[in-house]
Protein backbone atom coordinates (compact mmCIF):
# COMPACT_ATOMS: atom_id res chain seq x y z
CA UNK A 1 0.00 0.00 0.00
CA UNK A 2 1.47 3.33 -1.00
CA UNK A 3 1.67 6.36 1.29
CA UNK A 4 -1.21 8.17 -0.41
CA UNK A 5 -3.55 5.22 0.14
CA UNK A 6 -2.35 4.83 3.73
CA UNK A 7 -3.13 8.49 4.43
CA UNK A 8 -6.63 8.19 2.97
CA UNK A 9 -7.24 4.99 4.94
CA UNK A 10 -6.21 6.80 8.16
CA UNK A 11 -8.68 9.58 7.39
CA UNK A 12 -11.42 7.02 6.80
CA UNK A 13 -10.62 5.26 10.09
CA UNK A 14 -10.88 8.58 11.96
CA UNK A 15 -14.20 9.42 10.28
CA UNK A 16 -16.45 10.86 9.17
CA UNK A 17 -17.02 8.98 5.93
CA UNK A 18 -17.68 11.09 2.84
CA UNK A 19 -18.21 10.63 -0.90
CA UNK A 20 -15.07 12.65 -1.68
CA UNK A 21 -12.91 10.57 0.65
CA UNK A 22 -14.25 7.33 -0.85
CA UNK A 23 -13.75 8.67 -4.38
CA UNK A 24 -10.18 9.64 -3.49
CA UNK A 25 -9.53 6.17 -2.09
CA UNK A 26 -11.02 4.57 -5.18
CA UNK A 27 -8.85 6.70 -7.41
CA UNK A 28 -5.74 5.91 -5.36
CA UNK A 29 -6.43 2.15 -5.38
CA UNK A 30 -7.29 1.92 -9.08
CA UNK A 31 -3.76 1.30 -10.37
CA UNK A 32 -2.77 -1.06 -7.53
CA UNK A 33 -5.93 -3.06 -6.89
CA UNK A 34 -9.06 -2.39 -8.95
CA UNK A 35 -11.16 -4.58 -6.61
CA UNK A 36 -10.34 -2.27 -3.70
CA UNK A 37 -11.12 0.73 -5.91
CA UNK A 38 -14.54 -0.76 -6.67
CA UNK A 39 -15.34 -1.15 -2.96
CA UNK A 40 -14.59 2.52 -2.25
CA UNK A 41 -16.31 3.85 -5.36
CA UNK A 42 -19.45 1.87 -4.60
CA UNK A 43 -19.35 3.29 -1.06
CA UNK A 44 -19.03 6.82 -2.49
CA UNK A 45 -22.10 6.20 -4.64
CA UNK A 46 -24.08 4.84 -1.70
CA UNK A 47 -23.34 8.11 0.10
CA UNK A 48 -24.06 10.24 -2.99
CA UNK A 49 -25.69 8.54 -5.99
CA UNK A 50 -25.41 11.79 -7.98
CA UNK A 51 -21.57 11.78 -7.86
CA UNK A 52 -20.91 11.67 -11.61
CA UNK A 53 -17.12 11.36 -11.37
CA UNK A 54 -17.54 8.32 -9.13
CA UNK A 55 -19.76 6.62 -11.74
CA UNK A 56 -17.14 7.25 -14.40
CA UNK A 57 -14.26 5.96 -12.26
CA UNK A 58 -16.32 2.97 -11.13
CA UNK A 59 -16.77 1.99 -14.77
CA UNK A 60 -13.02 2.21 -15.30
CA UNK A 61 -12.31 0.16 -12.17
CA UNK A 62 -14.79 -2.51 -13.24
CA UNK A 63 -13.13 -2.75 -16.66
CA UNK A 64 -9.72 -3.04 -14.99
CA UNK A 65 -11.10 -5.80 -12.74
CA UNK A 66 -12.37 -7.76 -15.73
CA UNK A 67 -16.06 -7.05 -15.17
CA UNK A 68 -17.19 -5.49 -18.47
CA UNK A 69 -20.92 -6.13 -17.97
CA UNK A 70 -20.90 -4.37 -14.61
CA UNK A 71 -18.84 -1.55 -16.17
CA UNK A 72 -21.48 -1.10 -18.86
CA UNK A 73 -24.16 -0.73 -16.19
CA UNK A 74 -22.04 1.78 -14.25
CA UNK A 75 -21.50 3.85 -17.39
CA UNK A 76 -25.22 3.76 -18.20
CA UNK A 77 -26.10 4.94 -14.69
CA UNK A 78 -23.37 7.56 -14.90
CA UNK A 79 -24.65 8.88 -18.23
CA UNK A 80 -28.18 9.29 -16.88
CA UNK A 81 -26.86 10.94 -13.72
CA UNK A 82 -24.60 13.28 -15.70
CA UNK A 83 -27.39 14.30 -18.05
CA UNK A 84 -29.76 14.97 -15.15
CA UNK A 85 -27.21 17.29 -13.56
CA UNK A 86 -26.18 19.01 -16.80
CA UNK A 87 -22.68 17.52 -16.93
CA UNK A 88 -22.62 17.14 -20.68
CA UNK A 89 -18.90 16.45 -21.05
CA UNK A 90 -18.92 13.65 -18.48
CA UNK A 91 -21.90 12.06 -20.23
CA UNK A 92 -20.07 12.23 -23.57
CA UNK A 93 -16.94 10.63 -22.10
CA UNK A 94 -18.90 7.78 -20.56
CA UNK A 95 -20.74 7.21 -23.85
CA UNK A 96 -17.35 6.77 -25.55
CA UNK A 97 -16.22 4.31 -22.86
CA UNK A 98 -19.51 2.41 -23.12
CA UNK A 99 -19.29 2.26 -26.91
CA UNK A 100 -15.77 0.77 -26.66
CA UNK A 101 -17.03 -1.91 -24.30
CA UNK A 102 -19.88 -2.84 -26.60
CA UNK A 103 -17.58 -3.54 -29.57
Amino acid sequence: MNERIANFEKLLAKGPDSPLLRFSLGNAWLAEDPAQAIVHLQAALLLDPSYVAAWKLLGQALVAAGQPEAAQEAYREGIVTAEMSGQVQAAKEMRVFLKRLLR
